[in-house]
This record gives C-alpha cells, structure tokens and sequence, in this order.
C-alpha cells in the first residue's frame, strides 16, 4: 500500500511489476475487483476493499491482451481474450471453486480469433464484441458459437461497444480514423463518418441520459454525437484537449491562488509547460456529488484518461473543469492505458498501466476532497454579488439612470425700447410655416354642392366593441414545437444585396429591415404588401432596432451615422453624425423603456437622451427640431473596441452587456454606474454578436429566464450564459460560422434559440439541449439573420426573408 500523494486526490491502493510491458492492454475495473495480467497467460483479481489474497484465474495458453467486467443476470462476469481463447468467467463461482479445493475455471466462448485488443460485453442481451484486427466478432457470452463477423474497417479495430438503449447497435472505432455504427441483426451498416483525424480514434463512450456517444483520437480530440432513432449522427461538439487545458490554466493564474490548485503547480511552473499531444486512451462518466448548487446541475461531466492525468470535461459548457495530473508519490507517471469504474463507497477507482515501464497500479479518487476542490474552484471562479436582469433595488440617487433633458420653452422677447417695438422689420411674405398652394394648377369643380340625403347611421356599441376588441392582447402560444415548415418567401432587392440587420416590432406587424445598400425597408409581418423605404445613409446599415412605443426605427451604418425614423415620414427626425462619433457605430438600441439612446463606438459606451419632434418648418426644412444630449459615457476595462451591445428594453434593467475586441464580456451596471463584472476569454475570438433572453409582452417567462443571454463568435460557435454566476451553461456548436457574423435570437416563450449558418440553413436548438431539432433549408445564401415573432409563432431569417410557421400549419398569414 502506498502513502496519500503530496496533492491529497489520489489515493495508490496497490501497485505491481509484470515481466512484460502492458502499456496498451485493456484491463479491467468494476465498482468491487479490478483485474490485470499475471505472467502473461494469468490473470489475477483483486478485491478493491480487500487486495489479498487475490484470485489467480489459469487457463489461456497464450498472453492475455484484453479484459472487461461486465454482469449478466445479476452475475459478475469477466471476459479476457488471448490470441487462442475468448473465456468468460464466473467471479463467483471461481470464488467457491477455491475455496473448495479446486482450480478456477471459465467457459470458452472463442477460438483462434487473432490478437483481440479490445472487449465489450451486452448486460441486456447477453453478447459480447471482440476486436480482432480489422474485424469485429460478436460472440455469445453464455456458450460457444460460431461468430458474426462485422468487417467493413480498412485499420485495426481499437474499441466497439453496444448501444445501452439498442442492443442491436454496435459502435465501432478503428485506426482508419472512422467510426461505424453496425446492425447487428443483419450485420449492416446504418452509419458510417468521414475521416475525422489524422490520428486513430483509440476510445468510446456512450452517454444515455443524452443518447449521445463519445469518441478520442490518439492527438486529443474528442467528438460527441448524437444517436437518433433514424442513426442518422449529427455532431453535437468538437473539444481539443490541450486548448481547454490551456484556456483552463489562463482562467486559474487570473482568478485562483495557486494554493487551491488541484496539481499544486505554481504559476511559474505553469508557464514552462512544453505543449504536447494528450492521447485520450480512456472515456467515462460521473456525476459530481458535491454540496455547491451549480455542480450538482451538472450531468454531463466526463472523465477522460490520457497520458498525463485526468481531465473532467462537461460537454455542455465544453469546458474543462479540473485535471488530476500524475504527480507526486505516485508509482506512475505517464499512463499507457487507463480502467475507471466507481467504488461502491462513491469513491473512483482507475487502474493504470506504465507507459513506458512493466506497472500497474490501482488508484483511488477521494470523493470528498474532489467535491471540497470543485467548491473551491466554484467559488473562487464566481462573481462577487449576484447579478440580475431584473432589478432588485431602486434607482440610486446618483445613478446615471436619473440623468432627464433640460425643457427648453420658448424664449422671451427682449424689450429694448418704444421706438423699436413700433419699427417694422423685414419679415418674410408668408407668415406661416408651411405654405398653403395657390390652386392654380387644380382643376375647375364642374358639380355644385349636393346634401348626402341617405346617410346610414353606425352602431357605437360595435364599433367601440371591435376598437376594444383589437386592442387585447392576445397570449403567445408557448407550447407549440419549433418551426418546422416555410409558408413565405420573399426577395428583398432585385441586386444582389445583403440583408444586415433584421427586427420585428413590439406587437409583431412590422419587421424592419437594414441592406447593404444604406437603406431600410419596412414589411409588414406576413410580408405580402410592397414595403416602406428609407434612405438616409450612405454606408451599409449594421443596426435596426424598434423603440418600446413602437413608433420609432433606429438604424446605424458605416457612416458613421445614426438616424430615428417613424413610419409615415420618409425623412429621419432625428440624426447623429460624425461630429459626435470619431469611429463607426458598432451598436445602438433604445434603452431603459425609450429613454435612452444606447450606443457603442470604438472603445467607449455612451448613454444619450434625446427629443424626438416631428414637426417641420418647410421653410428651413434643414433644421431639425429633434434634439440630443450625451448623459453617461463609459469605456471598456482594457481599452479595446466593443464589437457588440445587448441590453433589456422591454422593462427597467440596469444591465447591459459589451463584448470586447479582446475576448472579454464585460457587463455593466448602470445603476452604479460602473463595470459589475467580466468574463475572460468567453470565446476564442471576439464575439460578434450579443443578445439577451428579453420575453414578449404576449408570453410570460419566470424571473430568472430573463439572466441567460447569448454570445456568438467565429469559429468558437453559440453559447449560452448565465448572467448570476457569469458561467457558461450550454454550447451549441452544430451550425457553421466561420467567416460571416451570424446572429442568434431567443424564442419569446425562452424554449428554442434559433441561429443563422454558413451551409445556406438555418438552426432552431432547445435551450435544455446542446442537440438542434431542426435544421432549416432552402436559403441560397448564408443565414446572417434570424427573428422571432413576438405575437405569433414564427420566425424570420435573412437575407433570403423566408417566414417560417411553428407546428406546420399557417394558421395566421396566407401566401
């Protein structure tokens, strides 16, 4: 027995030395024995509570190379494979066969497969696979006989393990670096990928919470997929194991002391590390039992073995929770192969092999510490005060929300003397402001007056009835499924032009729209009637957005330049250039119920108020009346350009957010008026795009759906945030944006989030699931921009302007 390493989380119950290196043999592990090679053709098995004496298993003539544990009918079974038999023993009645003076044997299930590497075994339907060069042998695990034989792989076999919840799938991984998903019934193939790396895929894993599997290569990438019922895969998520470690040690040198590491390294040792391939020889899952809330959340943590340690991923976040390094007094340091099951006292047992050495050892896990390490972690790694897009106090007295506009009335006449009041100025011929046409150009009336004697007389009572009526709001329907079925399509602009930006109004009727081309078009909601068009601007417009009231547009371009239109005017009523912006208008919106005009350029964020006058003096029709005033401004932390702003208009929050060239997320605090918190390294490149989950006023979500919000960067996919912890909770990773900015929007009942794409569709996700449910096409072009209805249950996405309906059934617009 060796002593508790130096960093107390692993524990080495036992280490031995074989004659023979099994660096890359399969061993075995289950929550009560563990089992490994003995002088090659032996195999022995220990008791993890009791290591001796352990039981010495005798009867293959050549060297073991493969061993799994697995229980059939409530028996504990072992499987071990040599170039010459494939035999399942009975642990317990090896167990009553020496105690009665006899010799251990088992059943011989297998003969003359070749050199098996790997072995798994069916509970449900008593099967078992065995890997054998470039072939898969399924074999009866009760008697001997004669094997099916899976042979579609052009490399040797690595893994192959059975569907939990279909024992009639078989998955397959090979050194082809391919996967196969087998019929085992008729011996087909339902599914088979493409090369995924330039190294063998060495492990998989099933997840049947998720029905999803997961598979390593010999570099360190890992590929989660899911399994659905027509075995069509769809990746779920791809992770480097070497970036999340990376990314893993920056977030712990910002925000954790090195005393709480769970290596014990020290800052200068973290930054000497040499940067290497981390093979993934082991996958397996866990759930965490710790006492911190936001752990025990999580259900879709997985161990992975390499070389170097351990590593706890959770595959919703796709992040890197916590490596478990060999160090320390450990027998082992460089793992060759890894066997992880749990003990039943909670604890995990790994059995682990030399990579380059004869060892085998059995360590332990501590549970307890590894849930005191995860709360540590949790809480060295969360924010100081608990923020909330719904607010919780009131204003603050000197809070930049108080900011108001100075009334200007009208200016009083100077009195300067008699003689000036009674002098005549030169005034102009009309004394109006707008200039009444003298008819000459109208046509002489041929008719003379004529009484309308049959005048009907319109009932009050319905007509106030239909007013009242129309005013209601109807509920949005929150349980219909995720769009699923195009019923309009519409071609914005007869050149080619992108689509930059894309809002519908509050009450759902109207949808704005900002092109390339500098204007702005105004449809009404089911897109059938000719549009309203707006040009102000001389650069592309990037930003549309409708105010609260619904009266007001705003839109920003390249200019830069920043207009409000209403919709009967074709002129803005209010404009703001250059003289108040050196650098382009990255982000605008209305803010804080209209009050505010909430803007982003170049580093700095600035909050304006403003007065918006629709009257015009025709006479200097150049001079607008509209005014606006700079209340508040704020910069980024670092000093780096903000590429996008999000903040909750529908109601009072004091929370905006702002994402930085630099990687961050900052979140602001404008009842405070100062920087709240931020998020490093949110992505791996700036997120472009930012948005919050900001409901309808036609569907009511619960208090605390309102603090998830959305980021969206190249190449680094979709991820969803939780805005009281500042954590990433999920990552969406199935569309592809690599090159353009597409955008994201949440579903007004918070259930589906929709995305644009690079491949020409459009994705709609489940905010519960990191899996998509449909994948939208019929677009020529890439899907920049996406909509939600507010009123109705449809959405919208750009440039081609297809109109979606959810559940099927155009119940609300005829095309």
């Amino acid at each position: 027995m060796a002593a508790v390493t130096s960093v107390q989380y692993f524990t080495e119950r036992f280490s031995l030395t074989c004659n023979k290196p099994v660096s890359h043999l399969q061993l075995a592990c289950c929550p009560s024995h563990c089992a490994v090679p003995w002088q090659d053709k032996n195999i022995r098995i220990y008791e993890n509570n009791n290591l001796e004496p352990p039981l010495e298993l005798t009867g293959h003539h050549g060297d073991v190379s493969a061993m799994a544990f697995g229980t059939v009918t409530d028996r504990l079974l072992l499987c071990s494979a040599s170039e010459d038999y494939v035999i399942v023993w009975d642990i317990d009645r090896c167990y009553t066969q020496i105690k009665e003076g006899g010799i251990a044997s088992g059943r011989v299930v297998g003969t003359l497969l070749g050199r098996v590497v790997h072995l798994s075994l069916c509970p449900l339907s008593a099967k078992m696979a065995a890997c054998s060069g470039s072939r898969v042998f399924i074999l009866n695990a009760e008697r001997e006989e004669a094997p099916r034989v899976l042979k579609a792989h052009l490399g040797p076999v690595t893994a192959s393990e059975f569907c939990p919840w279909d024992v009639n799938l078989l998955v397959s991984t090979s050194e082809d670096r391919t996967f196969k998903i087998w019929d085992m019934k008729k011996g087909d193939i339902l599914f088979e990928s493409a090369v995924l790396s330039a190294y063998p895929l060495l492990s998989l894993f099933f997840m049947e919470q998720n029905s999803q599997f997961i598979t390593g290569s010999g570099d360190g990438q890992l590929w989660c997929y899911t399994l659905p019922v027509d075995h069509k895969c769809r990746l779920v998520t791809k992770l480097d194991l070497s970036k999340l470690e990376q990314k893993h040690e920056r977030n712990l040198r910002k925000n954790i002391s090195p005393q709480i590491r769970p290596d014990g390294a020290t800052r200068n040792d973290v930054r000497g590390t040499v940067e290497t391939a981390k093979p993934v020889l082991r996958i397996w899952a866990q759930k965490l039992h710790s006492s911190h809330t936001s752990l025990k959340q999580r259900g879709s943590c997985v161990w992975i073995g390499s070389s170097d340690g351990l590593y706890l991923l959770d595959l919703d976040t796709s992040e890197l929770l916590m490596n478990l390094p060999l160090r320390g007094d450990l027998s082992i340091s460089m793992a060759g192969s890894w066997a992880i099951s749990n003990e039943l006292g909670g604890n995990m047992c790994c059995l682990v092999t030399s990579l380059f050495g004869t060892s085998v050892a059995l360590l332990e896990v501590n549970s307890a510490r590894l849930d005191e390490l995860c709360f540590r972690m949790a809480t060295g790694l969360s924010v100081d005060e608990q923020l909330s897009a719904v607010p919780s106090s009131p204003l603050m007295t000197m809070s930049p929300l108080n900011a108001e506009l100075a009334k200007h009335g009208p200016k009083p006449q100077r009195k300067i003397g008699v003689s000036c009041q009674k002098s005549v100025k030169d005034q102009p011929l009309v004394f109006h402001t707008q200039v009444k046409s003298s008819g000459y150009n109208t046509a002489p009336h041929r008719t003379m007056f004529r009484p309308k004697t049959n005048v009907k007389k319109k009932s009050i009572s319905s007509a106030t009835t239909i007013t009242n009526t129309k005013c209601l709001l109807s509920e949005y329907p929150s349980h219909f499924e995720a769009p699923c079925m195009p019923y309009a399509h519409l071609t914005v602009s007869t050149t080619p032009t992108l689509v930059s930006s894309l809002q519908y109004s509050g009450d759902g009727k109207q949808i704005a729209c900002g092109l390339g081309d500098g204007s702005v078009l105004l449809y009404n909601s089911s897109l059938t009637s000719n549009p309203a068009v707006y040009t102000g601007h001389s650069k592309a417009v990037n930003t549309v957005f409708w105010s609260q009231s619904k009266r007001w547009i705003l839109s920003t371009s390249e200019d830069p330049a920043l207009c409000i239109w209403t919709a009967n005017a074709s002129e803005p009523v209010l404009t703001m250039g250059v003289e108040q912006f050196a650098k382009p208008i990255r982000s605008a919106q209305f803010y804080y119920l209209d009050k505010f005009l909430l803007l982003a350029s170049g580093s700095n964020l600035m909050l304006y108020l403003y007065h918006l006058d629709t009257t015009r003096d025709d006479i200097k029709r150049y001079k607008q009346r509209s005014k606006s005033k700079l209340a508040s401004k704020f910069s980024m932390k670092s000093g780096t350009d903000i590429s996008s702003v999000s903040a909750i208009n529908d109601f009072y929050s004091y929370i905006v957010l702002a994402a930085g060239a630099d990687h961050t997320i900052q979140v602001f605090d404008m009842n405070q008026g100062c920087m709240a918190t931020q998020i490093s390294d949110a992505h791996c490149r700036a997120a472009h795009h930012l948005t919050q989950n900001k409901g309808s006023p036609f569907c009511t979500q619960a208090l605390e759906s309102y603090n998830l919000f959305l980021s969206s960067a190249l190449t680094d996919g979709l991820k969803l945030w939780d805005l009281r912890t500042a954590r990433c909770v999920r990552r969406y990773d199935s569309h592809v944006n690599r090159y353009h900015h597409c955008t994201a929007v949440f579903s007004p009942c918070g259930r589906f989030v929709a995305t644009g794409s690079e491949d020409h569709t459009a994705y709609i996700y489940d905010t519960r699931s990191s899996n998509f449910l449909h994948k939208l096409p019929r677009h020529s072009e890439t899907v920049l921009n996406v909509a939600f209805n507010p009123a109705n249950p449809e959405c919208v996405f750009c440039p081609a302007a297809l109109l979606w309906d959810l559940g099927g059934t155009p119940s609300s617009f005829h095309c």
